[in-house]
């Protein structure tokens, strides 16, 4: 027989806030419902370990929903259903609402699909002691000493030198070879092992295996490297001047699997970002709404979102404008009126190294989808910082569709920080509030989620665009 509560603590309980973790108030039909969405998230993220990859497997998914392809200056109406593509590795996806849009606005969830990585330089090929090699440029924040002695795949895109355009994809396969950065062995790694972690191995270190049989010709001087070389040009028409047009990466080669006993976890690479990317894409997808909603899927979040196809290219902005010419708006009055999830993923609550997490504002694993009011570093530097007022709408728009959420920093206050693409969206006037899924180990090659936090973000989305 329980106790009854005193007066106090049934005050205490009425005022007081606690996060909750989500497999305990779900109902076994929805902790069903969590893992049954995570399959498609495994597929989509084995699908998916490039930018080019993920917006493929956006514009494919957006396809069997009955998306059309959109261009610039195109005529739309309200009810229209399209995909916009730049350059093959950003993809827009939304749909035209009934709503007043200079009243309403748009209802904008912008996601990134690059992740942390080793890039091949543009001359990377050479050969020593019995090994060919890629000499690489890792891509993003990572810690270096990760990437080495695990089995790597190699993807990407080649143009040659006639203008053809190849893709490469080897490593996933079981059947493929993998390739691989070696390390020193314990036995004589006394000196590297007195290094500071950020010199363990250093840049130039990260040269991926290629190739270690020689080509039966005794008069040629590099016969590996040749080996190598005629594999690549009888296998996709490359010879060695073709890396200069490439775009390649080596990224971790294993699929994404359950972690634990009751497969509550998903471990994989890329959770940073396609854990926000899947459930904004299948929100817009499958959400009913009567809101212009975009699901914006960018690249080069992981390298400040400059260039073409990040978040800072005048592009996205471009297409904001012309949906809303085309629904004979003022796109000032547009910008003014909309709302923005910038989802990004946040820093999970680890108990191994809780040294540098302030508890009561760190996100805990499994409590649901993470807002972050602020992100930056050292003063909030580098953030938007979202308004009360649009915090507290966000709030009161989760409470009526019942989305379990919770809100965090990242990490203590001098321990560090980091930036998400919510500035640049706030800058062009728009309410703006980052939300993303807590990790365990971001940035590494191997990054843990919970199921749970995956389909709150879902629900979330699927509760802002309603």
């Amino acid at each position: 027989m329980s106790e009854k509560k005193t007066a106090g603590q049934q005050r205490y309980d009425e005022l007081s806030y606690e996060k909750k973790n989500y497999y305990e108030t779900a109902s076994e039909a929805e902790r069903k419902a969590m893992y049954d969405y995570a399959e498609g998230y495994k597929r989509f993220l084995d699908d998916a370990k490039t930018e080019r990859e993920a917006c493929a497997a956006a514009v494919a998914m957006a396809i069997q929903k009955g998306f059309t392809a959109y261009r610039l200056g195109d005529p739309l109406s309200p009810g229209d259903k399209k995909y916009f593509v730049n350059r093959g590795k950003s993809v827009v996806v939304f749909r035209v609402g009934t709503k007043n849009l200079e009243e309403d606005g748009m209802r904008l969830i912008a996601a990134h699909i690059d992740a942390p990585r080793v890039d091949i330089k543009q001359n990377p090929l050479y050969e020593e002691a019995g090994m060919c090699f890629l000499k690489t440029h890792y891509y993003g924040g990572i810690k270096k000493y990760q990437w080495t002695a695990i089995p790597l795949a190699l993807h990407g895109a080649v143009v040659l030198k006639d203008g053809r355009k190849v893709e490469i994809k080897i490593g996933e396969r079981p059947e493929d070879p993998v390739f691989y950065i070696d390390d020193l062995l314990p036995h004589l790694g006394a000196e590297q092992m007195a290094q500071n972690a950020a010199k363990l191995i250093e840049g130039e270190q990260l040269n991926v295996v290629v190739g270690a049989l020689p080509y039966a010709d005794k008069e040629v001087s590099k016969k590996i490297k040749l080996t190598v070389l005629n594999y690549l040009n009888q296998t996709y028409g490359m010879c060695e001047e073709d890396f200069l047009s490439s775009e390649l990466s080596a990224v971790p080669a294993y699929p994404a699997r359950d972690v634990g006993f009751d497969r509550a976890l998903i471990g994989a690479y890329g959770h940073d970002d396609r854990v926000c990317a899947y459930p904004a894409l299948t929100a817009v997808l499958e959400g009913e709404t009567e809101h212009t909603v975009l699901a914006m899927l960018v690249d080069k979040e992981e390298i400040g979102s400059e260039g073409t196809t990040g978040m800072q290219c005048k592009v996205y902005e471009d297409l904001m404008e012309e949906i809303a010419l085309a629904c004979g708006a003022n796109f000032r009055k547009v910008r003014a009126a909309s709302k923005c999830l910038s989802s990004d993923v946040t820093a999970a609550y680890d108990p191994n190294f809780a040294g540098v997490y302030e508890k009561l504002n760190a996100a805990f694993v499994s409590c649901g989808t993470c807002m972050s009011k602020f992100t930056g570093a050292r003063g909030k530097s580098g953030s938007n910082d979202a308004s009360a007022e649009f915090v507290g709408e966000v709030r009161a728009m989760f409470a009526r569709e019942g989305v379990v959420w919770q809100t965090a920093e990242l990490g203590k206050v001098d321990a560090g920080g980091g930036g998400t693409v919510a500035k640049f969206l706030a800058n062009l006037n728009i309410d703006t509030v980052d939300l993303g899924v807590p990790v365990i180990s971001m940035h590494a090659p191997w990054e843990v989620i919970s199921k749970a936090d995956l389909y709150s973000n879902y629900k979330a989305f699927l509760a802002f665009i309603k």
